[in-house]
Order: C-alpha cells, then sequence, then structure tokens
C-alpha cells in the first residue's frame, strides 16, 4: 500500500470513531521531568502533572487526568482546543494533520482497536516516550534558557535577564508557571514516580528517546544505559535514542561508547541512534552554542561512527540569525562524514544526517532579522547539498537525501515570507541589544566572529 493510501485509510478509520480521535493522545509523551510537565504529542502545549496523582498512580505521568478528559473529547466526537495545529491544517487546506501522520505510525496503529475500546479514564502504557530527567547542561545555547539549561538558570540569576524587549530568560514566567526545574542535587519526585513506572513501562516500549539538558550528566541516563545493558530480559524491539552535545568529558563518551557496543552487540536494541546539535560551522558554531569546542565536537562523532559501526548520528540543526554564513562548510563536513563512514550495516542507511529546522522563537535569533543578501546564503547551501544529493545519494547513498535538502530549501521560503505577526525591525534592534549583552556577559566578540552581519549591526546602533 502506498503511503497515500495508508494516510487516507487511517483518516477515515479515526474519523468514525470521532472527528478529533488521535491515537498519539494515547501513545506517545513527552515527559519532562526536571519541571514536572507533560504533553502528547509535541504540538499542545505542556501542562503540570499534579502531585496528588502521581502519589497512587505513577503513570500519571503521562496518564494525567487532564489528558484522560481530553482523550473523552475524542472518543465522544469531539475537537480539542489544545490540538489546534492539528484542526488548522484540516479546516484550511487538503494536507493531512500530524494526527492522521502519528496515528500512520506503526508505534501507534497497530494498538488502533485496543484504544478506541478503552474508557476515556482508563491508564495507558505510551509506546513512544521522550524523557528528559534534568536541565543540568554545559552548554548556554544562545536560543535555549533555564528550562533546559543549569548553566543559563545560573547566568539568569547572576546577572537577570536579557535587555529585549521581552526582558528574555527571565526568570519570572517560570516562577509564575511553577516550571522552575528541579536542581539535579535535589529529590525529585516526578523522577522518582518514573522509576517506579520503568519497569512496567520499558517492556511495552516500541522507542524511547533521552533528552535533556545534557543526558550523559545525568544519573538517571546511566541507569536507564545500564538496565538495558544488564537485564535478564531486553526489551529486544526497543528504538532507543539519546541526546547529547557531545561536549562533555571524554570519559563519558568512552563510557557511553563501551555500554552502546555491549547493548548493540548482544542485539539488547532494535536500533540505536545518537542526536546531536550543531547549528553551523567553526568558532561561529561555538558562539551560538556556547560552551561547545568544534574540534573536539567532530573528534567525537568520529569517535562514535568508528566504534559503534551500525549507529547513525543525527545532526539536529536549529538554523537561527547565527547559521548562514558558515552552513555550506556544515555541508562538506557532514557530506565528508558521509563518505569515510558509509556502511550498510547501519539502521538508517547513512552515516550521518543532518536535520535542519529553523528557530522561530525568540524572534530576535530568528533568520528573518537578516538582510536579503544573508538569506540568498541560505538557498545557496541548499543548492550545495542538492549537488551532493544529485552527485552521491543515488548511486552509493550516502550523498544527502531529498528530506535533508528540502529541509534547508524551506528555510529559504520562511526567511522570505511574509509574517504580520513578526516586527522585523524590533527585533532587529533587540538582536543588538542581544549580542551586545552576550559579549559583555560571556568575553565573546561579536563583530569578530561574524564579520559579514557587521554593516547590520552598525546601523541599527546608529539610528
Amino acid at each position: 500500500m502506498s503511503d497515500s493510501n495508508i494516510f487516507v485509510e487511517t483518516k477515515e478509520k479515526l474519523n468514525k470513531v470521532g472527528c478529533g480521535f488521535c491515537l498519539a493522545k494515547w501513545t506517545q509523551v513527552t515527559m519532562h521531568l526536571h519541571n514536572g510537565m507533560t504533553h502528547s504529542c509535541h504540538h499542545p502545549s505542556p501542562h503540570k502533572i499534579p502531585m496528588i496523582e502521581l502519589e497512587t498512580n505513577p503513570t500519571a505521568l503521562h496518564n494525567t487526568n487532564y489528558k484522560k478528559n481530553v482523550r473523552r473529547e475524542m472518543l465522544t466526537n469531539k475537537k480539542p482546543q489544545e490540538c489546534g495545529y492539528c484542526w488548522n491544517i484540516e479546516n484550511n487546506s487538503k494536507s493531512y494533520s500530524d494526527r492522521v501522520f502519528k496515528s500512520a505510525e506503526e508505534w501507534s496503529s497497530k494498538n488502533f482497536d485496543e484504544i478506541k475500546s478503552l474508557k476515556w479514564d482508563e491508564n495507558y502504557n505510551p509506546k513512544y516516550v521522550e524523557v528528559s530527567f534534568s536541565n543540568t547542561c554545559n552548554f548556554k545555547c544562545s536560543y535555549c534558557g533555564p528550562t533546559f539549561s543549569s548553566k543559563w538558570v545560573e547566568e539568569i540569576e547572576k546577572h537577570g535577564g536579557y535587555p529585549t524587549t521581552n526582558n528574555f530568560n527571565n526568570l519570572d514566567w517560570l516562577k509564575n508557571t511553577d516550571q522552575v526545574p528541579y536542581k539535579h542535587s535535589e529529590h525529585n519526585p516526578y523522577v522518582e514516580a518514573f522509576w517506579k513506572w520503568w519497569p512496567e513501562l520499558y517492556n511495552d516500549l516500541d522507542t524511547f528517546r533521552i533528552t535533556g539538558g545534557e543526558p550523559l550528566l545525568t544519573k538517571d541516563t546511566w541507569a536507564v544505559l545500564e538496565h538495558i545493558a544488564t537485564t535478564d530480559n531486553p526489551n529486544r524491539n526497543l528504538n532507543l535514542s539519546i541526546n547529547s552535545n557531545l561536549g562533555v568529558p571524554k570519559n563519558l563518551i568512552e563510557r557511553f561508547i563501551s555500554l552502546s557496543e555491549k547493548i548493540i552487540n548482544e542485539g539488547r536494541v532494535k536500533t540505536l541512534i545518537v542526536f546531536t546539535s550543531c547549528d553551523t560551522y567553526g568558532e561561529q558554531a561555538e558562539y551560538a552554542r556556547h560552551g561547545m569546542n568544534f574540534g573536539d565536537f567532530i573528534e567525537n562523532i568520529e569517535l562514535i561512527l568508528s566504534r559503534l559501526p551500525k549507529v547513525t548520528v543525527n545532526i539536529m540543526c536549529a538554523f537561527n540569525v547565527f547559521s548562514p554564513f558558515s552552513y555550506e562548510k556544515l555541508i562538506d563536513k557532514v557530506f565528508e562524514l558521509k563518505k569515510k563512514y558509509h556502511n550498510k550495516e547501519r539502521y538508517w542507511i547513512s552515516a550521518v544526517q543532518l536535520d535542519t529546522s529553523y528557530i522561530r522563537h525568540p524572534q530576535h535569533l530568528a533568520v528573518k532579522v537578516l538582510e536579503k543578501e544573508h538569506k540568498e546564503l541560505i538557498l545557496k547551501a541548499a543548492k550545495k547539498s542538492y549537488y551532493y544529493a544529485m552527485r552521491e545519494f543515488t548511486h552509493e547513498h550516502y550523498g544527502f537525501s531529498d528530506t535533508e535538502v528540502q529541509k534547508i530549501k524551506r528555510l529559504y521560503d520562511y526567511s522570505v515570507g511574509f509574517d504580520y505577526s513578526v516586527d522585523e525591525q524590533q527585533n532587529k534592534i533587540d538582536f543588538v541589544k542581544f549580542v551586545d549583552e552576550h559579549d559583555k556577559r560571556r568575553g565573546t566578540n561579536f563583530i569578530e566572529t561574524f564579520p559579514e552581519l557587521e554593516k547590520m549591526y552598525n546601523n541599527v546602533k546608529n539610528r
């Protein structure tokens, strides 16, 4: 059956249960255990997990009463308000929404009959789980913040928010919404509930992904990996993924590789994927992701690829105002790694994947801030990846895939597209305020690192 037919059939089946029915509300969850928030899928805003519910039901990390009431709406032919992302697509286009795509995924679709027969208030073990145990991190990426980085917390506690229009990364919002992260040294009842649930949850999982913070700096990450490496009853169908900035001490990289070798060689998982992040090349990448050493980053990728021949490394790029000027160099480096470590043992054919997405917030770091000539560099990068795709991918399968190319191309379309909600002039002013304060706090030098932006910077300063 073709993909299009699968999506047609899936949508028809969903609508027979209810016009807002979506399997992901049961099968998928992201749990931010560092501040007690949860949501299914990625689109609805996270909501707080009530402590009182956890006392008798550890699965309330996923099965909150709030979420159960949303499920009831889905089962009674209603469209939950929190799922507006999908309703907007379905009401205004002929495209399929993520309600269809996620429900069509194997980890969802095979549970269709079971889920549609459940009572709305029954607990359900998700199949696709993303979990963050802690916001402990050794990086302060420019577009990140205190929610996901302990280093950001330290800086904001010392210096306050940045002097932008919205007082970027101040702690007031976290405090007012009860989202202040637990310190790694503190007892965390949400993590405690996870470990009560883990023995039951583990066996039901299709996909388990550990995010952060920086997972390799968190004891619970190592506890998960040790469990998988030593349990007498491994879940051999598990697709295991782990995020890492790959900027941790070398002994932790070695420890991760050693555990992964055991897990893979003993067939304890179906797949193991490493997700890492880089937004451009060299010192410009280091500016965007403060704490990064670009040379160490590439070295650690190569160490993983050489020692773990079945593992693919996925480089996630949060494309931002700092990205365009060296992105072609990153594309060249990724292609070099694809070619050098190509083999057909890997779970994904390519040794390295470049997953390019764009940030929209904070707006002062989004690519819409840039001038027209800067945005043309994005299109040039897309053409470079397309060149590699046409030259190599169709023959040896180590070039760039069409998906990788199109994700870069859509960046250009976004950068030049009109958005009435974006005040480009104010964002330029906020951008200059941000980099000035960034240099002051962190000892960096924006103009030396990004001479391409000196003219734009001076135009704003001289207004």
